[in-house]
């Protein structure tokens, strides 16, 4: 099972309040998978404030972070030893019913899913953070859900670190 309860509250408690960065420090982390995807180590993690990713090079940290201000790019584009790395990122504002039907998709997907984990926040089974890993063709990729029911909105990113 990738799934896991969370015995803490989540800290972004909004689309708007999370923050993009690549040289955040390892966070300590609700809960860990360690994968090999495309021939790279993959540390895939659950924090309080959302998820970081750890793959060669990259620490990738979407997060609310104290002192960081919200926001995320649309897209992210950089040069790290031999890789190229790219992000993008997406609000989706749903009714309550689309919602629910992707949320339960998230999850089944992620249950489903060889390299994946995600984690559910107390309050609601509807408060997912999930990140899946997967082969890209030139190197690891791999797409994270943070979702909020008080706004039914969902905020997927999708990153993929290619070899160059």
């Amino acid at each position: 099972m990738t799934g896991t309860a969370l015995a803490v509250p989540y800290l972004d408690t909004g689309a708007d309040q999370l923050s993009f960065a690549l040289d955040r420090p390892v966070h300590e982390a609700l809960a860990v998978r360690e994968v090999t995807v495309a021939g790279v180590a993959v540390q895939l993690r659950l924090l309080g404030a959302s998820h970081q990713v750890l793959a060669g090079p990259v620490r990738e940290t979407v997060a609310c972070l104290p002192g960081v201000a919200g926001g995320l790019p649309r897209t992210a584009v950089r040069a790290f030893d031999g890789w190229t790395y790219r992000f993008t990122a997406v609000v989706h504002r749903l009714s309550v019913k689309e919602f629910s039907a992707r949320v339960a998709r998230v999850r089944a997907d992620a249950d489903g899913h060889p390299a994946a984990l995600y984690g559910v926040f107390p309050g609601s089974e509807e408060a997912v953070t999930a990140l899946c890993a997967e082969d890209g063709g030139r190197g690891p990729s791999w797409r994270t859900w943070h979702t909020y029911p008080q706004s039914h909105r969902i905020v997927a990113t999708h990153t993929r670190l290619e070899a160059r």
